[in-house]
């Protein structure tokens, strides 16, 4: 894809969607309701290896709930976690393309539902409707691989540095680059020097598939090192490959103001999804129960996110297709009565 493409890929995108586009929710909670154990430093990617059929479901189940971008199921997959686990370079490899081939194959096989359906809605609420969709390769923070709760804390430790993360990230981010998703998502950033290393390697390694940038923040100011948002979103501004600029993992109640200080710094689209607003206990993780909001709070939200800058809306951690479902409703009602 030639570079003036690549900057115009998002901004197409969002045309064709009416102004905003809704991103799917929650993976691996997901998983686990279909079936999926996911007991494993692994995490979801671990369905890579046992269950992929369970992961195209789960995407699936997202695009019949409204959802315009489909994220992989790649987050937690790495080149290093798969090796640790006892698989060659090439296995490896081959479970990160995987990774894209199934949400690629979703797609079609949402698209020849469409076909079949004879209304956008089917009878059991189903969403099906012909439009653009577009397929996300997640990539995940060092401190995901890593499994510690460090990438809710973006402490790396004082020996980091820049070329360590370039060097950890690399061969994953080609790999997956060249598996042909619409788009990286490079999620849940935990710090600033993790930014730098994702822009420099989109540089470095000539990867000409668009990509967006996503920090997490826990006091709805800074991001979670404690690294200023306002730093963070001047590194996007450096790269014409970032194409969308926001803030996932993060509780609700955060996000009007964060979307704020992010227009300030960019004419970037933004993109939000946020969690459930639950808290994550990271010794023993697992999520703590009643600490977050209902599908109706969490929805209540969106128009007010959209009128503060959002034009990419959806779901992280513990969100579901049902809250997808009333985001895409929530955007539909907003329009038709604009």
């Amino acid at each position: 894809m030639r570079m003036g493409l690549v900057e115009t890929v998002m901004s197409d995108f969002l045309r064709e969607s009416g102004g905003v586009a809704v991103i799917d929710g929650g993976l691996a909670t997901e998983l686990e309701r279909h079936g999926a154990d996911l007991n494993d430093p692994l995490w979801s990617a671990k369905c890579l290896l046992t269950s992929p059929h369970l992961i195209r479901a789960v995407h699936l189940d997202y695009l019949e709930a409204g959802a315009d971008i489909i994220i992989t199921a790649s987050y937690q997959a790495t080149i290093q976690g798969f090796e640790n686990k006892g698989y060659s370079l090439e296995e490896s490899e081959n479970l990160l393309r995987k990774s894209v081939e199934i949400a690629l194959e979703a797609r079609e096989l949402y698209y020849s539902r469409c076909r079949e359906a004879c209304t956008d809605h089917a009878p059991d609420d189903r969403i099906l409707k012909q439009r653009p969709i577009l397929v996300a390769a997640s990539v995940g923070s060092y401190g995901a691989y890593l499994a510690d709760g460090s990438e809710y804390s973006g402490d790396y430790g004082d020996a980091m540095d820049l070329e360590f993360l370039k060097d950890f990230h690399r061969r994953r981010v080609k790999v997956l680059a060249d598996s042909a998703p619409d788009l990286i998502a490079f999620e849940t950033v935990p710090n600033k020097l993790e930014a730098q290393a994702f822009v420099q390697l989109l540089e470095e390694e000539e990867i000409n598939v668009p990509a967006w940038l996503s920090f997490n923040s826990k006091d709805g100011v800074n991001i979670v090192s404690g690294d200023s948002l306002p730093e963070c979103i001047a590194i996007a501004e450096t790269s014409n490959k970032i194409v969308a600029v926001g803030v996932n993992c993060t509780p609700p109640r955060f996000i009007r103001d964060l979307i704020l200080s992010i227009r300030k710094m960019s004419a970037k689209p933004i993109l939000i999804y946020p969690n459930s607003g639950e808290s994550y206990d990271a010794d023993r993780k697992e999520w703590v129960q009643n600490t977050g909001v209902s599908d109706k709070d969490f929805v209540s939200y969106v128009n007010k996110w959209c009128e503060a800058g959002a034009s990419l809306v959806g779901g992280c951690c513990r969100t579901t297709p049902h809250t997808i479902r009333g985001i895409y409703r929530a955007l539909r009602s907003s329009s038709a009565s604009s």
